[in-house]
C-alpha cells in the first residue's frame, strides 16, 4: 500500500473498492471500511457480486469478471472529457507524453461501450467518475479480483493511472492500495521471495547489485533471472525442473487446474514438502520436513501497509519440527556451502545491511520503547528515520516523473460458449483460510461453513431446473466436481463463483490454468463452467472423494 490503513479510512472521504469483498477476505481492514461507513465515508465498489460492503455502496458497479481495464480506461475517459483530473498534478510530476498517449488510448472507451463490454449501467459508471475524481482524498483499494486475471498486471496499472491523473498519489487518505491476500505476503516479496529481485526488489539484472551481495556472501551468483512458481509446472513435465523443495504452499490445493498439477509434481524426481501439516501436496513429496507456525519462532512480519513488525516466540515447537532457518542452513552446509546458524537478530541485521529500504529497522530497534508495538515502515533507510508512512509524497516518485502504463482491454483467455455457458469466479470466503488446513481443524467454523457450495443466478438455475440446496454437478474442460447449489441474484445472469477451500469439491479442479502475461499470476477469476442437476446414481467425480480417510478425526481438508 503507498499509504496507511488508518489514513485511507480516517483521512479519506470517499473509498473505491475494485475486486476485493475485504469483509469476508481481510475481516480486520473491513471492519475499519465498515466504521468508516458509518462515520459517512462515501463508497464505490466494482465487483461481480453482491457483496456485503456494495448493499452499503453509493454506487456498486456489478461488471463483467475479467473486464477491469475496460472500467478503468472507461473512467478515466469521463474524467478527462468532462475536464475533472487534475491538470496540476499531471503537468508537474507525470509524463506528459505518455499522458497524451493515455489520452488517446481512453478515447474510444466511453461511457456505452464500458457498459456494453463491463454489462454496466453508463450512467452509474459516470457518477462513479465523477465522485472519484471530485472527492478531496480518496483511495483505491484492490485485491484478487483484479490481479488473478489473464491481463492482471494492466488492471493494475490502469487503477494506478486513475489515482494519477486525478493527483491521488502522495497524500493521507488517498493512494493505490493492494491488500495482501495472506499473512506476510507484503514481507515474502520484500524479502527477494521473486525469481527477478533480491530483498527490498533490487534487480537481478542489475550487475551493481549483484557484485553487493557477492562480496557479502563471498560467493558468486547466478545472474540470470529465475522462474516464476507457475512457470514451473509446465518445466517440470518438460524435465527441465527435476526436484523441488516447496515451502509452506499446497498447489494441489490452491493452483488451478488440479489435473495439471498431479502430472507436474509427478514428473519429478524430488520432492521435499516443508510444512506444519501433511497437506494434499505434501503427500506426493519423498521427504516432508516438519516447520514452525508463528507462534513458535522469532522474527518479523511485513503486513498490507509494508509495517515491519516484531513476531514473538511463544510457546516450544511440537515433537521434531525444525525452524525453517535452521533448515535452510542445515542444507546450505551439507551441500557444500559453509553457512552458520544466525540468529533471527542477526539475519535482521544482514538484510539491513545489504537492504536501503531496511537500513534502518533491526529487532533492538523495533523492541525499543520509540516504536514498540507499532513497528516501521519502509523505506526506513537509517537508524534515526522514522520510517515512511506515505509514499511518493509531494508528487517525488523514484524515478523521476510519474508515467502510464498504456493498455486496452482484452477479454479473458476462456469465454463461456454452448457447450460450458456459465463463466464461474473463485475466492474465499469469511471462515476458512486458503487450502482449509488450518481451519478445517476447528469443528466450530466447520459446522457454520464445512463444504463445498457454488453460487448460481436465480434465472440460469431456473432454466436448468436447479433448487436452491441441490446437489449439482459443475464441469469444465478439465474436470468435474459435485458442490451444492446456493441459488440467489448475488451473481449476475450468467455468471456463478465458488470457494475454492473445500476438498469435497475444490473449485481448482475445474479452473485454467492461463497466467498473467507479466506477473505469471493465474487466471482463477475467469473459466467457463457447466451445472447441472446431479443425478442420484452419478457417479463421484471429485478425485478427492476417492481419497481414503486414514483417521474419522483427521482434517476435513488434508484427510
Amino acid at each position: 500500500m503507498t499509504n496507511t490503513i488508518y489514513d485511507t479510512t480516517h483521512e479519506s472521504d470517499l473509498m473505491l473498492i475494485v475486486g476485493s469483498n475485504p469483509e469476508a477476505a481481510h475481516p480486520v481492514i473491513g471492519m475499519q471500511i465498515r466504521q468508516a461507513i458509518a462515520n459517512g465515508k462515501k463508497l464505490i465498489v466494482v465487483d461481480p457480486r453482491d457483496t456485503g460492503l456494495a448493499t452499503k455502496a453509493d454506487v456498486h458497479l456489478k461488471l463483467k469478471p475479467g473486464t477491469n481495464v475496460a472500467f478503468a480506461n472507461g473512467m478515466m475517459h469521463i474524467i478527462i472529457e468532462e475536464n475533472l483530473y487534475d491538470k496540476d498534478f499531471v503537468e508537474t510530476y507525470t509524463d506528459l507524453e505518455q499522458f497524451e498517449k493515455l489520452k488517446e488510448t481512453v478515447k474510444p472507451y466511453t461511457p456505452e461501450k464500458v457498459a456494453e463490454i463491463c454489462h454496466l449501467n453508463a450512467d452509474d459508471l459516470i457518477a462513479a467518475a465523477r465522485m472519484y475524481a471530485t472527492a478531496k482524498a480518496a483511495p483505491i483499494f484492490y485485491c484478487l479480483g483484479v490481479t488473478e486475471h489473464s491481463r492482471g498486471t494492466e488492471g493494475v496499472m490502469s487503477l494506478s493511472n486513475l489515482a494519477m491523473i486525478c493527483g491521488k498519489i502522495g497524500r493521507p487518505g488517498c493512494g493505490v492500495c493492494p491488500i495482501r491476500g495472506q499473512n506476510n505476503v507484503q514481507g515474502a516479496c520484500d524479502m527477494g521471495a521473486m525469481p527477478t529481485d533480491f530483498t527490498g526488489y533490487q534487480k537481478v539484472k542489475n550487475p551493481d547489485v549483484v557484485k553487493k551481495f557477492e562480496d557479502a556472501w563471498g560467493v558468486e551468483l547466478n545472474k540470470n533471472e529465475g522462474t516464476k512458481a507457475t512457470e514451473c509446472f509446465e518445466k517440470m513435465m518438460e524435465g527441465k525442473i527435476k526436484g523441488l523443495f516447496i515451502f509452506g504452499e499446497d498447489p494441489m490445493t490452491t493452483d488451478p487446474d488440479t489435473n495439471h498439477i498431479i502430472k507436474a509434481l509427478s514428473s519429478l524426481d524430488f520432492l521435499v514438502v516443508d510444512d506444519l501439516f501433511l497437506s494434499e501436496t505434501a503427500k506426493f513429496a519423498d521427504v516432508v520436513l516438519p516447520g514452525r507456525c508463528y507462534a513458535e519462532k522469532e522474527g518479523t512480519f511485513s503486513n498490507t501497509e509494508r509495517r515491519v513488525q516484531r513476531v514473538r516466540k511463544a510457546v516450544e515447537g511440537p515433537g521434531n519440527s525444525r525452524l525453517d532457518t535452521w533448515i535452510f542452513t542445515e542444507i546450505m552446509n551439507r551441500m557444500g556451502y559453509n553457512q552458520p546458524h544466525l540468529t533471527s537478530a542477526e539475519i535482521m541485521d544482514e538484510i539491513a545491511s545489504l537492504t536501503p529500504s531496511f537500513g534502518g529497522i533491526s529487532h533492538e530497534r523495533l523492541d525499543s520503547e520509540e516504536v514498540a508495538g507499532q513497528g516501521l515502515q519502509w523505506p526506513c533507510p537509517s537508524a534515526d528515520h522514522p520510517g515512511t508512512p506515505i509514499l511518493h509524497k509531494d508528487g517525488k516518485f523514484s524515478r523521476g516523473k510519474g508515467t502510464y502504463y498504456i493498455a486496452d482491454y482484452v477479454p479473458s483467455q476462456e469465454l463461456p460458449d454452448e457447450e460450458y455457458p456459465l463463466l464461474m469466479m473463485t475466492g474465499r470466503i469469511l471462515y476458512h483460510y486458503n487450502n482449509c488446513c488450518m481451519t478445517g481443524r476447528e469443528d466450530g467454523i466447520n459446522n457454520i461453513e464445512g463444504s463445498s457450495f457454488i453460487e448460481i443466478n436465480t434465472e440460469d438455475a431456473k432454466a436448468l431446473g436447479i433448487e436452491d440446496g441441490d446437489i449439482v454437478r459443475v464441469s469444465s474442460r478439465r474436470s468435474a466436481i459435485r458442490s451444492q447449489a446456493r441459488v440467489s441474484t448475488k451473481t449476475s445472469k450468467g455468471e456463478c463463483w465458488m470457494p475454492f477451500h473445500f476438498t469435497d469439491g475444490n473449485a481448482n479442479w475445474l479452473t485454467i490454468d492461463a497466467l498473467d502475461t507479466i506477473a505469471k499470476a493465474p487466471e482463477y477469476k475467469v473459466c467457463a463452467v457447466r451445472v447441472e442437476k446431479a443425478k442420484d446414481n452419478d457417479e463421484k467425480v471429485d478425485n478427492y472423494l476417492n481419497v481414503t480417510v486414514l483417521d474419522d478425526n483427521a482434517c476435513k481438508c488434508c484427510g
